[in-house]
Parts: structure tokens; sequence; C-alpha cells
């Protein structure tokens, strides 16, 4: 046998395991046996060493029948701490998650700076914060994980920001040289397809998630991996043209996806003709109950052009799952509905269309959850609780705080 195999296999059998755990939320000896088709014999050494780690607890499960009660194993969800972080423009927004990546705390600052070195002591602050709050457990702040809504390279150098205008910089290396933590920098789609695999579904492990808000962006698992392209730099799907000649577009061409069915680039047209200076998601919400004109046919074409872009990416990608990240279509009555009425193309494959249940926090929880991967070296985490929904919409409606 050559050097290192045996080791390696301990390590395959112990991220098998910690898998389970995580999957099956409390599960005994016998079962997780049963579960990864490991001997007894293997289970009661590796149960041992993550039981002396603190990576998971024992506890004796209570029942009804006569007999001994069985010692059940969970993982310690407060051994350690993840942090994920949403880095937009004008805003900064933080989660922090235990081990089972259920949310302990969260918190959004606004910003009026895109300077790199401002934004970076806004961040080192709020970090050491949280790293102090979490001094009390075993492995305290396990990681931090940082969204980027731009260009992420694959040894993660921010390529570009367009709205921060940011080139070039590591933010990973700056953070990490000044906090003493493991960062990891990954686009927001990315993160916000890691989330809906690590949350919700967690059976398909060929989905792909669009993102609609400020621009269009696309992450894409394919096997249960993240699909990023040669440099990193795959998903910008915003910037696809879907109108010759059309509008011009930031980055330099004419027609782009995400002038017609971006959030940012909806709101700004309903403004225009509305004769508005802005226009709110509560602006929205109220004109639907007055069944406005004008907002129906808005409405109209932006489903039109998300459909182009949708049955685009269909066929490309062939996914199992299609899940769109948009607060406007979550309030339009029937918007997954309308969309498929414009899918009518017979070879287009796909086997669910829906809107994401994660709200604004997605990004974030898909951070913890990555921050949480490399941690326990697993796979994928399948994160199964009951108050997840109650949780994020908690989340959801936390106040803003000025910076």
């Amino acid at each position: 046998m050559p050097t290192g195999d045996a080791a390696y296999i301990r390590k395959l059998n112990r991220s098998l395991i910690i898998s389970k755990i995580v999957e099956a939320g409390m599960i005994s000896r016998a079962e997780l046996s049963k579960a990864t088709a490991l001997t007894k014999a293997t289970i009661s050494v590796q149960v041992a060493s993550l039981l002396d780690k603190d990576i998971i607890i024992e506890t004796q499960q209570d029942h009804s029948n006569v007999g001994r009660k069985p010692i059940m194993l969970s993982l310690n969800r407060t051994a350690g701490y993840a942090l994920g972080i949403d880095l937009d423009y004008g805003q900064i927004s933080f989660t922090l998650s235990n081990l089972l990546g259920q949310p302990v705390s969260s918190d959004t600052i606004k910003i009026y700076t895109t300077n790199y070195s401002d934004i970076f002591d806004i961040l080192v602050g709020k970090i050491n914060k949280y790293k102090d709050e979490c001094l009390t457990s075993r492995y305290g702040l396990i990681g931090v994980a940082i969204s980027i809504h731009g260009l992420v390279a694959t040894d993660e150098l921010i390529h570009y920001i367009p709205r921060l205008e940011w080139h070039d910089v590591d933010l990973k290396k700056d953070l990490e040289k000044e906090l003493n933590v493991n960062v990891y920098l990954e686009n927001n789609a990315n993160l916000l397809a890691f989330a809906e695999r690590a949350y919700t579904y967690h059976k398909s492990d060929n989905l792909v998630c669009i993102t609609l808000r400020s621009g269009i962006g696309l992450g894409i698992l394919i096997n249960n991996e993240l699909s990023k392209g040669h440099d990193g730099y795959a998903g910008e799907i915003g910037h696809m043209i879907v109108q010759p000649g059309g509008d011009l577009c930031a980055c330099g061409n004419k027609g782009c996806w995400e002038k017609y069915a971006s959030e940012s680039s909806f709101l700004t047209r309903l403004s225009k003709e509305k004769q508005l200076i802005s226009t709110t998601f509560k602006h929205v919400e109220e004109w639907l109950k007055q069944n406005d004109t004008e907002l129906h046919t808005q409405m109209e074409k932006f489903i039109y052009y998300i459909s182009i872009g949708l049955n685009n990416i269909i066929n490309i990608y062939n996914p199992e799952v299609l899940i769109i990240d948009s607060e406007l279509l979550s309030l339009y009555p029937d918007s997954i509905s309308e969309i498929k009425k414009n899918l009518s193309s017979s070879i287009s494959h796909y086997r669910e269309l829906l809107i994401s249940s994660l709200g604004k926090k997605a990004c974030e929880l898909g951070a913890c959850a990555l921050v949480i991967k490399h941690f326990l070296e697993i796979t994928m985490p399948n994160f199964v609780y009951p108050e997840l929904i109650e949780d994020i919409n908690s989340l959801n409606r936390l106040s803003v705080k000025e910076q």
C-alpha cells in the first residue's frame, strides 16, 4: 500500500461519518454503520476521535420501550461559529451561524464609501467583534466567507467589483494577515447556489441559481460542485445579449440581460414612468394592491425578458432545478406561472422552477455553509432543522444600522 493511503481513507471515512450525522440530526452508532456501510469497528474509532475533539456529542434518547435507552450522536453545534458577510454597494451584511448553519446573530450596516482602505477597516472592526463573541466556544470563530458582487478568480483574488470600482485587490490575504482567521471569498451568485443546495435542495446535485437584484448573476452546481470556469469568472450571465443594439450597459456592450431583467433596472424604468425620483418595493406592494395598470405593464415586460434569459440557461445547462432570487417576483402573484408560459420550447428540459425562500440573507447563509464545509472537511453540508424559514424571516426583518 503506498504511503498515505491509510490516512486518506481515514479522512474519507471521517468526512462521510460527519456528513451523515449532520444530515440525520441525531443518529445511533448502529444506524451510522448502516448509513455509511462502514464496519462497527471503524465507526467506533472515528466516533471516539470526534468526541474527543468536541466535534460531536452524545445524548441519551428518551423512548417508551423497555430496555436500555439508545445513545445518540449529533454535531456539537456550539463548538465553533461561522461568519458570512455580504459585501455590497452601500451596505455590508453579517450573519453568524453555529456549526449546523443555524443563524445566531445578524447585522447590516450602511456605508457611504467605496474606498478599499475604509471598507477594509470596517470589516476588520466588525470581524474582531464577532471573534470576541465566539471566544467561549472550543474552536471560536472557525472562519469567514465573504460574498463578492463581482469577479473573483480561482485563487480568490478580487479581479473586479464594478460598483465599488475595485480592481485586482487581495482582500483575502489582507484580512487573514490582520485577523489570523481563515477567510474565503466567493461570487455572490455562487454562494446563493451553495446556500440553496446546503439548506433546501439536498437531493439536487445539478442546479442553477439566478439572482436578479442589482445586477444578474448565475451560480452553477454541476455534480455537486460549483462550476466557475477557467479563471473563476463563469456565471456573469447578466451580460448575455438579449436585445441586439439595445440599451448601453456599463460593461461596454449594448442590450445586456441585466439592463432589462434586473430588479434595479426595473425600478429605474418604473420610476421614470411614474415620474418619481426613486421607487422602492414598498411602492410596488402598494401599486399591486391598487391593481395599477402601469405596474402590470412593466411587470409583463420584466417577465418577458427574464424568460428569454432563462430559456438560454436551460438549453445550455439542462439543470434539474432553477432557483430565482428575486424580491420583486416573490411579490408579484403567479410570477412563476407567467414565466413558464414563455418557456414553450419543446427542447428545453428542467424539473423545477422556483423562487428562492432564503430571502436577502441567502448569500450570507451560503457563506456560513462554505466555512462549515471547510472546517468539517465534508463535501456538502445538508442542514435540516424545522425553524429554518422562521429564522430566515427573522433575519430579513432586522434593522439596518449606519456606519
